[in-house]
């Protein structure tokens, strides 16, 4: 089995949507922190940002989120947020109190592999990163590695990218840990073919279309038809099958 997590974005319909995600067979959600100037994410995410800004969806705010979204999943809880949201709220005080909140672990899109070190989080290559570089992401990511299809923003794409083998190749060349495809993936055909390359897959931008468009029945169904089709994949050579629960550690694991 493949590892499909969906992001959704921090905010008052987060939980219902979560648990619609989860019954649809998400393995694992990742929670967008919004943030004013997320350089990672593309249109659609950057809309959802806003959004939840406007809302009031602060820090706080969004760490009782995944606090509510705790009390009704039971599966893996991601904060996805930007370095400056860690750098204003504290990190060691945002892993106390996601750790709280329920979280397993985190990730911060632009915070480079050697910055702080003592925090353990889900690290992100991509096709331009070197590979020894590549390896030294997988030594300190935690749990799983995220790589990223593209070297532009979030959203979706009329193809996947032609650069995925290339990087998943190089990766399995220096690590063993579970490799997470995300960027560029919203169909269920082009989730097909990164878990074929993958240990999973990532969708985002067009998960928080559908759960827009649609609602939560929406997005049941729809995360119900990634599921069909990365099952139907074969596991690679690599780790295969679902991810393992990742904690979130203290600073000083």
């Amino acid at each position: 089995m493949k590892t499909l997590s969906i992001y959704l974005m921090a905010g008052r319909d987060a939980p219902v949507l979560a648990e619609a995600a989860v019954a649809g067979g998400a393995d694992l959600l990742e929670i967008g922190f919004p943030f004013s100037d997320p350089l990672a994410d593309g249109p659609v995410i950057r809309l959802a940002g806003e959004r939840a800004l406007a809302a009031g969806m602060r820090t706080r705010a969004c760490l009782e989120c995944v606090a509510e979204i705790r009390s009704r999943v039971d599966v893996p809880l991601i904060p996805m947020t930007y370095a400056a949201i860690l750098e204003a709220y504290g990190p060691g005080r945002f892993v106390a109190d996601s750790r709280a909140a329920g979280a397993t672990s985190l990730i911060v899109a632009d915070l480079m592999v050697e910055a702080l070190p003592e925090l353990r989080r889900v690290q992100l290559v991509a096709p331009t990163t070197p590979t020894d570089r590549i390896r030294l992401a997988a030594e300190r990511t935690d749990g799983w590695l995220y790589l990223v299809t593209v070297t532009g923003t979030t959203g979706a794409r009329g193809a996947l990218s032609t650069r995925l083998p290339d990087l998943v190749r190089r990766a399995r060349t220096v690590t063993e840990v579970p490799l997470l495809a995300g960027f560029g993936i919203a169909t269920p055909e082009q989730a097909a073919e990164a878990a074929a390359l993958a240990d999973g897959i990532v969708v985002g931008s067009r998960a928080l279309e559908v759960a827009d468009d649609a609602g939560p029945l929406g997005l049941r169904d729809y995360v119900a038809s990634l599921r069909e089709a990365i099952d139907s994949e074969a596991a690679p050579a690599g780790t295969g099958g679902r991810l393992v629960r990742a904690r979130l550690p203290s600073e000083a694991d």
